[in-house]
């Protein structure tokens, strides 16, 4: 069983990967593909921001007694996140390739630095701190939008 480092750092890949084939469809204005992709990345990246917040964040913040600290800029920047997919959303909608390209830039920059923070110091400090951590819970591997 892996961890919940390397779990959720795959979890940070597999978004990506979609993230960069709904760009890619998009860029070839393929809107077909590309609203399929795009709605497969943003069910992905909503389980995996609520899987944090509603999981991961409160576990990290039982075990530390930190709420005001790294989950609190991880969960600003979760919002941040979902106002892009928002835009980004409704450029697909209305087709508007350079719009779409745009803000799914800032929203790539984003995401970078965000996974980067999670991946570097939350999930690792989230190792020292909670019990469980070096393993993945089943209720965070079989984590779903309800």
């Amino acid at each position: 069983m892996s961890s919940i480092s390397e779990f959720m750092t795959e979890k940070h890949r597999e978004c990506d990967d979609v993230f960069a084939q709904a760009e890619a469809a998009v860029s070839k204005e393929n809107w077909p593909e590309a609203t399929t992709l795009w709605q497969t990345f943003v069910n992905e990246l909503e389980t995996h921001l609520q899987s944090e917040e509603e999981i991961l964040f409160p576990k990290f913040e039982a075990a530390t007694g930190m709420t005001s600290g790294p989950t609190a800029v991880m969960r600003m920047e979760h919002g941040q996140m979902r106002s892009l997919v928002t835009q980004i959303s409704a450029s697909l909608d209305e087709k508007n390739k350079s719009e779409y390209l745009s803000a799914a830039e800032t929203l790539m920059v984003l995401m970078q630095q965000h996974n980067m923070k999670e991946e570097m110091m939350l999930y690792p400090m989230s190792e020292q701190h909670i019990p469980d951590a070096n393993a993945v819970t089943p209720e965070l591997a079989n984590y779903t939008l309800e």
